[in-house]
């Protein structure tokens, strides 16, 4: 079957978008380091009408939280390809996944960082 590309604004747009949540929802509940980093965010977002944090605590929040989790889908897309071209161990295939995780850590390291600037101060 040949894939027939939609090229009107409007439906094109919306078939995108619904690809972008099918995609979304398949991480959700699928890949656990999404899920636990999705609930995360969710005790991250409690956490933040709990304590009654401001709105630009809200935007870096919220940002840190999206980094990680849109970092994490694109180093589950990478395992993914490389797992389907190269199904065996390979070095170069480790080296490349090795590369797409420490993309996640040092997003996660910025989420950590923010949380910490935003939270300590609430406990001291």
């Amino acid at each position: 079957m040949e894939f027939q590309k939609d090229n009107t604004f409007f439906t094109g747009r919306l078939k995108s978008v619904s690809y972008a949540f099918k995609g979304a929802l398949k991480l959700i509940s699928t890949e656990h380091s999404i899920m636990v980093q999705f609930s995360i965010g969710i005790l991250m977002c409690i956490a933040g009408f709990y304590f009654g944090i401001s709105k630009t605590e809200w935007l870096f929040q919220t940002l840190a939280i999206g980094l990680v989790m849109s970092i994490e889908g694109l180093n589950t897309a990478v395992e993914k390809i490389a797992d389907f071209i190269h199904p065996n161990y390979h070095e170069r295939i480790g080296f490349i996944k090795d590369i797409a995780a420490g993309a996640v850590f040092f997003a996660a390291l910025t989420a950590i960082a923010i949380g910490l600037i935003i939270y300590v101060p609430l406990f001291l």
